[in-house]
C-alpha cells in the first residue's frame, strides 16, 4: 500500500485540494510540506501528536517535513475554536517555548542530513513593514469572505480584535514566504484551519500565477485530536516533567472503548494488517488494546524503557499484586501535618486529585476515593506521619487517578 492510501486507510485525511496531484507528490517522496505549531506553552501535548505522526510518515516514505514553529502568529493569537482572546505573551516567553518545541520534536522528526526543516516565522513576520502588507498581502483577502468562515463566525458575538483578524493573513503569507524560499509545496492542518489554509494557496496563486504549486491537505478530526490533549486535571504534555511517563501511559490505557482502536488506526506504526485484526476484539480484549495504545505512544514519546516501566507498574496497580513504583508521588513536608497528623482531604489535595476540599469531600461520600486498596467513607480520617514512611501509600480516586504519598 503506497503512502496515500494508508493515510486514507488510517483515516487521517479529511479533505483535499487537486488530490490526484497530492497523491502522485506524496506517494513519491516529492512534497515538501509544512505544518505549522504556535508555541503557546512550553511543552507539546497530545493534541499535537496527529500532526506529529503525519510529519514522521511521510517523512519515513521519503517526503521532506517543515516544522514551522509560529513565534511570530503567536504574538497575535489564533481565533479558531475560541471563545475570548489569547493572552498576550512576552518574547521572551515565546522564545523559551520555541525551544522546548524543538528539543520534543526531535523524537519525531529526523532534522539531520536537511532531511526536514525547522523554521520560525518570527524570521520574516517581524520585519515585515505594514504599509507593505496592506497592499502587497492584504489586497487579495476579502472581508466579506474572511468573515464567513467559522472561526470568524464563532467571536463575533462576542467580540474580534483587529488583531486577531490578521492571523488568517499571517498563516497565509507563511506558506507564500516558505513557498518561495524553500520550494514548500504542501501545507498540512486540522479540519478548523481550512479556511486559513485555503487562503494561503489563494495568495500563491494570486501573487505567482494559476500555476503555481501549491496543496492543502486537512488531517480528519484533528480538531478531536486536540481536545484529546485536555482532561479533567488539565493538559496531558509531552514533556515528562508536565506529565510523568506512568501518567502518560494511564491516559492512553483510560481511552473509552470506543475510541480505542480509532487511536491505534490514527496514532501508533502498527501494520494495518495487524490492526485490522484487531477490529474485531471486544469485552475484555478491549483492555488488551488499550495496553497496546498505551504501550506503542509511551514508547514513541518517552522511549522503550519508559514505556516498560510505565506498563509494570499499571498492571502492578491493577492487580493488586503490588505497588506500581513509578506512578507519580508527591512527598509530604513536616508543615503539611499537625500535630503529627494529616486528614484525608488534604492528602487528596496535596496529591492533586481534587482540586478543592469540597470536590474532595464528595469524593470520598461517593466511595471514590482508596488508600491502598482500602475504600474510604470517613471524610474526617487522618493519617499519622508514619503511615507514609517507608514505601509510602497509593491514594486513588476512581479507577484513573492514582498517586503515592511519601514523606
Amino acid at each position: 500500500m503506497k503512502i496515500y492510501d494508508e493515510l486514507v486507510a488510517r483515516g487521517l485525511i479529511a479533505q483535499v485540494t487537486d488530490e490526484k496531484e497530492i497523491r502522485e507528490m506524496v506517494d513519491n517522496g516529492r512534497a515538501v510540506f509544512y505544518i505549522g505549531f504556535d508555541p503557546t506553552a512550553d511543552s507539546l501535548h497530545v493534541g499535537h501528536f496527529m500532526a506529529l505522526c503525519l510529519m514522521k510518515r511521510l517523512q519515513m516514505a521519503g517526503n521532506k517535513p517543515i516544522a514551522l514553529i509560529g513565534g511570530g502568529t503567536a504574538m497575535i493569537g489564533d481565533p479558531s475554536g475560541r471563545s475570548d482572546m489569547r493572552q498576550m505573551m512576552t518574547t521572551e516567553t515565546i522564545q523559551h517555548n520555541v525551544d522546548c518545541f524543538k528539543k520534543q520534536m526531535e523524537r519525531f522528526i529526523d532534522f539531520s542530513d536537511g532531511k526536514a526543516m525547522l523554521v520560525n516565522n518570527a524570521d520574516w513576520l517581524l520585519d515585515l513593514n505594514y504599509i507593505d502588507v496592506l497592499r502587497e498581502v492584504g489586497a487579495h483577502f476579502s472581508v466579506n469572505r474572511m468573515l464567513s468562515h467559522e472561526c470568524y463566525k464563532q467571536r463575533m458575538e462576542r467580540g474580534l480584535t483587529f488583531l486577531e483578524f490578521n492571523y488568517m493573513i499571517m498563516q497565509s503569507y507563511d506558506f507564500f514566504e516558505l513557498f518561495q524560499k524553500y520550494n514548500c509545496n504542501m501545507q498540512f492542518g486540522g479540519d478548523d484551519q481550512w479556511a486559513n489554509m485555503l487562503g494561503g494557496t489563494e495568495l500563491i496563486r494570486r501573487k505567482l500565477g494559476k500555476d503555481a504549486y501549491a496543496m492543502t491537505i486537512t488531517l480528519l478530526l484533528n480538531s478531536e485530536g486536540k481536545k484529546m490533549g485536555k482532561t479533567q486535571s488539565g493538559a496531558v504534555w509531552l514533556d515528562p516533567e508536565k506529565t510523568s511517563p506512568f501518567e502518560f501511559y494511564q491516559y492512553w490505557r483510560n481511552v473509552a472503548d470506543a475510541d480505542v482502536m480509532k487511536c491505534i488506526r490514527m496514532l501508533t506504526f502498527l501494520p494495518l494488517e495487524e490492526i485490522d485484526k484487531m477490529d474485531s476484539w471486544e469485552g475484555s480484549q478491549l483492555n488488551q488494546a488499550k495496553e497496546i495504545l498505551a504501550y506503542e505512544l509511551t514508547k514513541l514519546v518517552h522511549g522503550d524503557e519508559e514505556a516498560a516501566k510505565a506498563q509494570e507498574s499499571a498492571r502492578a496497580l491493577f492487580s493488586g499484586g503490588g505497588t506500581a513504583a513509578n506512578m507519580p508521588k508527591v512527598q509530604l513536608a513536616e508543615e503539611d501535618f499537625t500535630d503529627g497528623q494529616i486528614d484525608l482531604i488534604t492528602v487528596l489535595q496535596k496529591a492533586e486529585l481534587v482540586s478543592s476540599r469540597s470536590e474532595g469531600r464528595r469524593a470520598v461520600e461517593q466511595g471514590g476515593v482508596s488508600v491502598d486498596g482500602e475504600k474510604m467513607t470517613d471524610i474526617k480520617v487522618s493519617f499519622a506521619k508514619e503511615a507514609f514512611e517507608g514505601e509510602g501509600r497509593v491514594v486513588k480516586r476512581g479507577k484513573k487517578k492514582f498517586c503515592k504519598i511519601i514523606v
